[in-house]
């Protein structure tokens, strides 16, 4: 029999989390400058009908710090009110900083760019427009790891003992914008951004928002890094985004990548972002170019359904701590000229509720998984019933990460197909 070890759960959650990523479907990216606080009220209520304890909410870098050594009074007080609406609703909240990368598109202050910088994969929006400039790297510019701490410290005193709160996310699928050049450098930064949280928000629990992308690379900031200072991990899958999945709907990836994540770094894991794009039919109304994009990404609802039914079972099942929806809301036709839905269309049609506020089916899914969940599996357990991973060893895994992801799920799939004769 192999060696026993016990993974610490600092977040003493008994029962399966469900929660919801939140942008308001009329404003979108927009949110912090067109605030409106009745609009979340009514948000807020319909989130906790349908049983969705949990909503992620950002922190629009450029809105909350239009200045390294400035963070907005206003804004700060907006974050508070959503709170106060939060904790009236019996919501909790999970605030993500330094957002960051969202929906295709770089979220920075223009204080970030650099003209001398590579150009980057992704547009950024700042100052009003979309800018395909490069960026100074937050890990190593000490005026932007100053004002990084600054932010950390307001946002941590503002929200400091506020009984919605969570815990405090450090970023965004945040190697979308920077990498770190070494673990040494990711792991100084992870301890100074955890440190002031803990220090200014009464320690709060914090946790880092990755993506399988950290799985598939090395960017030096993987779970194993994250571990260090999160309080638990926090993973994102979407299967027809992987290249190396032959089905866009294959709900086992998620489990699978929560699992990886898990076993890298040693924590519990949230499963933070899920979801599949869907309208009640095909739209009509795209051609062209539009059409041509939304190819292989947008299903019918009732497909959507389906695939949240098979993802909540299989998440809770391998021992997740919850599962967080990608998104509250499709967006409204008056923002899909605007970046990013503009750029990537299919990210209009995310939401458990559609763009008039009627539920999906994928809501009812959700509000009748949450009605029912059982207190979670506990960690220890899991690790029990995961034989594929028994001969692997982590230290070795980001030698080359995308051939063993790949030859890991070929192993995951073979284990569960076994399991379930």
């Amino acid at each position: 029999m192999r060696e026993e070890w016990v993974i610490v759960d600092a977040t003493n959650i008994g029962q399966f989390l469900m929660g919801v990523n939140y942008w308001p479907r009329a404003k979108a990216m927009y949110w912090w400058e067109r605030f409106d606080l009745d609009e979340v009220k009514k948000d807020f209520e319909r989130i906790a009908e349908y049983g969705l304890g949990l909503v992620r909410i950002f922190l629009v870098w450029e809105a909350f710090q239009p200045t390294p050594k400035q963070v907005s009074v206003e804004n700060l007080k907006r974050l508070i009110a959503v709170a106060d609406l939060a904790s009236d609703t019996g919501i909790s909240l999970m605030p993500t900083l330094f957002c960051g990368h969202m929906s295709g598109v770089n979220w920075l202050p223009e204080w970030v760019l650099d003209e001398d910088c590579i150009r980057q994969r992704f547009p950024v929006y700042t100052g009003g427009r979309l800018h395909f400039r490069g960026l100074k790297n937050v890990y190593t510019d000490k005026v932007i790891s100053n004002a990084q701490e600054l932010l950390c410290r307001e946002v941590a005193r503002a929200m400091e003992g506020h009984r919605a709160l969570f815990a405090c996310d450090l970023g965004n699928e945040s190697s979308n914008c920077f990498v770190p050049p070494d673990r040494e450098t990711a792991r100084s930064w992870l301890e100074t951004m955890a440190g002031t949280l803990k220090a200014n928000g009464g320690g709060c629990m914090v946790t880092f928002g990755m993506h399988a992308e950290d799985l598939e690379e090395d960017r030096a900031l993987g779970p194993g890094e994250a571990a260090t200072v999160c309080d638990f991990l926090s993973m994102h899958g979407y299967p027809f985004y992987l290249k190396w999945v032959d089905d866009p709907l294959d709900y086992e990836v998620l489990p699978f990548l929560g699992a990886v994540t898990e076993w890298l770094g040693e924590k519990p894991v949230l499963f933070q972002e899920f979801g599949i794009p869907s309208y009640p039919v095909i739209p009509p109304f795209l051609k062209g170019d539009e059409s041509d994009r939304l190819r292989g990404r947008l299903w019918d609802e009732e497909t959507g359904a389906i695939y949240y039914r098979h993802a909540l079972e299989r998440l809770q099942q391998e021992g997740m701590i919850g599962a967080v929806a990608w998104c509250f809301g499709d967006y409204v036709p008056g923002l899909w000229n605007h970046p990013p839905l503009r750029e990537n269309p299919h990210e209009r049609f995310f939401g458990l509720f559609r763009y008039d506020g009627s539920a999906k089916l994928a809501a009812e899914v959700a509000r009748e998984f949450a009605g029912s969940r059982k207190v979670r599996t506990v960690a220890m357990e899991v690790r029990y019933r995961r034989p594929w991973l028994d001969e692997e060893k982590p230290e070795v895994f980001y030698l080359d990460p995308q051939a063993n992801l790949k030859r890991l799920y070929r192993k995951y799939k073979d284990w569960t197909r076994l399991s379930a004769i």
